[in-house]
């Protein structure tokens, strides 16, 4: 009875190995058609004892089934089916992590509980918590062995969930002077520059290049052209001063101007700025 068990054990992983998708109890039927329900239903069971397979109510309420390899079995070893259940909601959230309501909700399991396993499953380390700059107060939870995604961490422009303007500050300077020093750059130019130079630790992709050449653009400090279906960049030639005769009186960027009045509680004669610019 065992190896007959036991052999049935062997067709399911084999018919859920070889597929990608979700299997249901039916196929299986449909694979060993001289095999009773109950033998299949107990291979099953046993290979869910061995977590060798995952299994998900589909929205017909009918159940299915999918492979889990023997390695990733191992690591589960010992675990009971709500800590399982947990990893699994976990391991399919991927590198954005899941919310430990989120946990919750999927699982109908309760705080306490949830927190518990949460517990058991950092202590054998296979899951860790990681601080989302989204929403500091909010820890989210992923497979031990992946690296956050850049919507949690913020990706390079956040250095321990606070956003570094220091660095930025670094980067469009060095990017400036570049650009200015050559004349004309591109996209991958200024990548392989940055990546000489070692500006920056972090290994620092295309996009978040040009998310600095945009601040530079946006300020009038550089300027974009395509040429080939390719932007080039360059000095500004006519850039806009940093301050003009217009700019540098305090009024322009006071945020109560429009409360200023002569006699009023904020008024011209009364505004040291005012006479700080006039004595300058």
């Amino acid at each position: 009875m065992a190896t007959k068990a036991s052999a049935v054990e062997q067709v399911i992983l084999q018919l859920c190995g070889e597929s990608t998708e979700w299997l249901a109890f039916g196929e299986f039927q449909a694979a060993l058609p001289d095999i009773s329900g109950e033998s299949i239903s107990n291979a099953i069971n046993g290979l869910l004892a061995k977590h060798r397979l995952n299994v998900q109510r589909q929205k017909d309420g009918e159940l299915s089934f999918k492979f889990i390899p023997e390695g990733e079995a191992l690591k589960l070893k010992g675990l009971s089916p709500e800590d399982v259940l947990i990893y699994q909601h976990i391991a399919k959230a991927g590198n954005l992590g899941i919310w430990t309501k989120d946990l919750k909700l999927r699982t109908n399991l309760q705080n306490p509980q949830v927190t518990r396993i949460l517990k058991t499953l950092e202590g054998r380390g296979l899951v860790k918590n990681v601080k989302s700059v989204q929403h500091a107060n909010r820890k989210v939870y992923m497979l031990a062995e992946l690296e956050p995604a850049s919507e949690i961490t913020g990706g390079a422009w956040y250095t321990n969930q606070e956003f570094d303007a220091a660095f930025i500050d670094v980067l469009r300077e060095f990017c400036h002077k570049y650009i200015q020093e050559m004349g004309e750059v591109t996209l991958a130019d200024m990548v392989k520059a940055l990546q000489k130079q070692r500006v920056s630790k972090l290994e620092l992709g295309p996009g978040d290049v040009q998310s600095i050449l945009r601040t530079l653009l946006y300020d009038g400090y550089i300027e974009s052209m395509d040429r080939d279906g390719e932007d080039v960049y360059r000095p500004c030639k006519d850039c806009a001063p940093d301050t003009t005769a217009f700019t540098a009186i305090p009024c322009g960027v006071c945020p109560v101007s429009q409360e200023c009045t002569e006699g009023g509680p904020i008024s011209p004669s009364t505004c040291l700025y005012y006479q700080a610019y006039l004595e300058f």
